[in-house]
This record gives structure tokens, C-alpha cells and sequence, in this order.
């Protein structure tokens, strides 16, 4: 699709109608995502039904700045501009849940409380990414391949919740009907990803999502109560809930999840840069968390939480090949315009889990496809590199197999390796180190010399 030889894939500009209509998948494909953290912050402070869907308003708002703030970059230091979609992170739910419990009663302080440790941890994130840009040298191919392979199993068992009904306490959760709406889904994107062509096979995703959640309605599986309920115009002011107050406790908290994010974005970068084949050093990543920072305290002021990159997003590049960062920010835009008008956000946001389970499947499972593929390029005979990845691939699983198992550790423990994606990453570099160091160090002073 890239007609002129001297513009590389991810700064292809695509013609309008095709970057909407590719900019709307990105966004149709994390919408559930960016929805589920404010309403479960929101239901864990005691907010009301109006004000949780504020929040939702906010974070999609913020989710479109953000993304733009990382696909274009906003000064030369910000932003690594990548076709990288942005959301509020799963990583900080618990501990803005636990944040929230502390002020059982009075819902005000409990999310001005949550909202000053997330502007905090946001500023921390922004002053330790040129720092945090150096550990690039400990990413070799191995260590990269590893960790977008653990991001990729990390996010199936995702999927499979989605196809169930997502709730585990719902009445219909895994019922026949769910899972084969789900099957009815992956199906038909197999079916559009095999038959179409050109731009039209890329909308794949798009068409399943459409299409199912078309049938899911009209077998009364789609709930669109949020559209009624929504305003038509939502005008996100600063500090909505008020003056963010800042507790220590539950700034050191979040500071400590802002690392487990950290590790994470870490990883959807490298996995973007491997995708797009654009040049990835230590620059590109600092502008990258940069951005991640920067957007965090922007998330802060409007009203909402941390943001970092959407990894279902990152498989949803790889499944359909198209590398612009364009398109991204296409998405930014409409999310954007999402925040401001909520009857329309909350349309999007009414797809119905099973059908976001069907795509989840490909998007998810070709995260894991480009980690084999990156693996498939690491040297493995006469090396220990095998056991780097069998080890870190091992212990990522530990959370996704066994929620609990670091539940009687100390707290810090808890939240930090609660991630499989965090432990995996950090086996696969210390295990790097250990029985690579020497290749590391080589290679460091030649590219010194260079």
C-alpha cells in the first residue's frame, strides 16, 4: 500500500476514508478495555451512576490525547511515534481499589486521593524514562522475543473471559450462548481475513466486531442502557472532583505500579518497534515512557488514570499489517470526539463481551505469533538462550495459573509480580545477564567504538 519507496511504513498517510475506517477498528477493538478500569474504580469509591460515566467520558477523552501525544509527538523528546494506541492501565486497578477503600464513605476524598498519586506517579514515569531508556542494551533478541511472546499468553486468558461473558459472577457466564457467539465471531474474521482483499481483508476485525454485535443484539445479548442514560455533550473541566490531595501512602503505592507499567510499555515498544521494523535505542524509548509519563498527569488533571500502551492494539498491527502511525492517531481522534459526545462513546462501549472475546482470540494470539517470530531469529544451539526463554516464559504463567500465590508475600511483592508480564520480563533480562554477560559487555563497547 506504500507507493513512495523513500516513506517508510509507519509514516504512510493513507487516504481519509481508509484511516477512519481503520483508526474506528483500533478503537472499537479497546474500547471494553478502556471502559472497565473507571467503572471499577468508579463502583469501588461509591460513585454515582452519572459520575461513573463521566469518568468513562474522561478516560476516553484522555486515551485520544494520549494516543495522539505518542503516534505524532509532541516535542522532540516526547512521544515515540509509533502506531501505538493508548488506555487507562489494567495494572493499577487493585491498587486504586485499595486507595478507594481507605475512604470508605466519602467517595470526594477517595478519588481526589487517587487522582494526586496517579499526577505523581505519572511525573515519576516521565523523570525516569531517559534513565529507564539506557536498559535497552539488556534487550537483546532473546530477551525481546521472550518478553512479546509473555505479553501475547499474558493477554488469552483475557480472551477467554471476554467469550465467557466476563463477569464470573453473572448468571450466564461461559453459557452455550456466550461461547458461540464468541465462535460465531472468530469465525467470521477468519472467514473476512481469508476471502478479502486489499484494505477490506485489514478491516477483518472491524467486520466481525459489526456483524456480531448486529446478531448479538438480535438475539438480546447486546445493553444499550448506557446510550439512554449517557448526555449528548460532556465537557470534561479540570479537577471535576476537586484539588487532588496527595497522601504518601497512596503515592509510594502507585509509584510502585508505575513500574510494573514501566516494564510493560516497555514491552509493547519493543513489540511495535519489531512489527514496523522501525530502528528501535534507547532515545525512542525514553520518548515513548515519556509520553506514557506525560499522559498519566494529563489523566490526572482530567479526571482519570494512568495511561500506557493497549497490547491488544499492538496484535491488531500485526494481524492486519498496517504499520501508520497515521491511522493511530486517526484513532486518537475519535477518541477524542468519543469523550465529548457520550451517547456515541457509550454505543461503542455497548459491544457485548463475547463478540470482543471472538476478536480477542487473533489480536491476542498474534501478539504471541511476533514473539515466535522474533524468537525464530535468536540463536539457540550451543547456547542457553532455550532455557532464558523456558524459565521466564515458565514464571509469567504463575499469576494467570495461580492468582493467589503471592498473596502471604509482603504487600510490594504482591503488586509488583502480580503481572506475569513484570516477572517474565525480569527473569528473561537477569537470566540474560547471567549467562550472556559477556556477549552483553562485547557488544556494548563495540557499539562505544562505533
Amino acid at each position: 500500500m506504500n507507493n513512495k519507496k523513500n516513506v517508510s511504513a509507519v509514516d504512510e498517510v493513507l487516504p481519509f476514508s481508509q484511516m477512519f475506517i481503520l483508526g474506528l477498528q483500533h478503537v472499537l477493538a479497546m474500547c471494553a478495555g478502556a471502559v472497565a478500569v473507571p467503572l471499577m474504580v468508579g463502583n469501588a469509591v461509591s460513585l454515582s451512576q452519572e459520575e461513573i460515566i463521566f469518568l468513562i467520558n474522561a478516560d476516553l477523552f484522555v486515551a485520544g490525547i494520549a494516543t495522539l501525544i505518542q503516534s505524532l509527538g509532541l516535542t522532540k523528546h516526547i512521544g515515540a511515534k509509533i502506531p501505538m494506541v493508548e488506555g487507562t492501565s489494567f495494572a493499577t486497578v487493585n491498587a486504586m481499589v485499595a486507595i478507594g477503600g481507605t475512604y470508605k464513605g466519602d467517595s470526594i476524598t477517595a478519588i481526589t486521593t487517587i487522582l494526586g498519586a496517579v499526577f505523581i506517579s505519572g511525573l515519576f514515569c516521565f523523570l525516569m524514562a531517559p534513565y529507564w531508556g539506557k536498559l535497552i542494551k539488556f534487550f537483546p533478541k532473546v530477551v525481546t522475543g521472550t518478553v512479546i511472546t509473555i505479553i501475547g499468553l499474558s493477554l488469552i486468558p483475557v480472551a477467554v473471559r471476554w467469550s465467557a461473558g466476563n463477569n464470573m459472577g453473572s448468571a450466564d457466564f461461559a453459557s452455550t450462548k456466550n461461547i458461540f457467539m464468541a465462535l460465531f465471531v472468530m469465525c467470521t474474521i477468519l472467514f473476512f481475513y481469508k476471502y478479502l482483499k486489499g484494505i477490506w481483508g485489514s478491516l477483518a476485525i472491524l467486520l466481525g466486531l459489526f456483524i456480531g454485535t448486529i446478531v448479538s443484539a438480535i438475539f438480546g445479548m447486546a445493553d444499550f442502557s448506557m446510550v439512554v442514560k449517557a448526555s449528548w455533550i460532556n465537557i470534561n473541566m479540570p479537577f471535576h472532583f476537586g484539588i487532588p490531595r496527595f497522601d504518601i501512602s497512596a503515592i509510594i503505592s502507585l509509584v510502585l505500579v508505575m513500574v510494573v507499567i514501566m516494564t510493560e510499555a516497555t514491552g509493547n515498544i519493543i513489540a511495535i518497534h519489531e512489527m514496523t521494523g522501525k530502528e528501535l535505542n534507547s532515545d525512542s524509548l525514553s520518548k515513548g515512557l515519556r509520553a506514557d509519563g506525560l499522559s498519566t498527569m494529563i489523566a490526572s488533571i482530567f479526571n482519570t488514570f494512568p495511561h500506557t500502551a493497549f497490547a491488544q492494539n499492538v496484535g491488531l498491527v500485526n494481524l492486519t499489517g498496517i504499520k501508520s502511525r497515521y491511522v493511530v492517531a486517526t484513532s486518537g481522534c475519535i477518541l477524542f470526539v468519543l469523550g465529548l459526545f457520550p451517547k456515541m462513546g457509550a454505543i461503542v462501549t455497548s459491544i457485548p463481551y463475547p463478540v470482543l472475546g471472538g476478536a480477542g482470540f487473533a489480536m491476542f494470539g498474534m501478539v504471541v505469533s511476533g514473539g515466535i517470530k522474533s524468537l525464530g531469529s535468536v540463536e539457540f544451539n550451543g547456547t542457553k538462550n532455550g532455557i532464558i526463554v523456558a524459565i521466564s516464559i515458565g514464571l509469567s504463567l504463575i499469576p494467570l495459573a495461580v492468582p493467589e500465590f503471592y498473596h502471604h508475600f509482603p504487600k510490594w511483592v504482591n503488586t509488583l509480580f502480580h503481572s506475569g508480564i513484570t516477572t517474565g520480563s525480569l527473569c528473561a533480562i537477569i537470566l540474560n545477564l547471567f549467562f550472556n554477560y559477556k556477549d552483553t559487555v562485547k557488544n556494548e563497547k563495540q557499539n562505544q567504538a562505533i
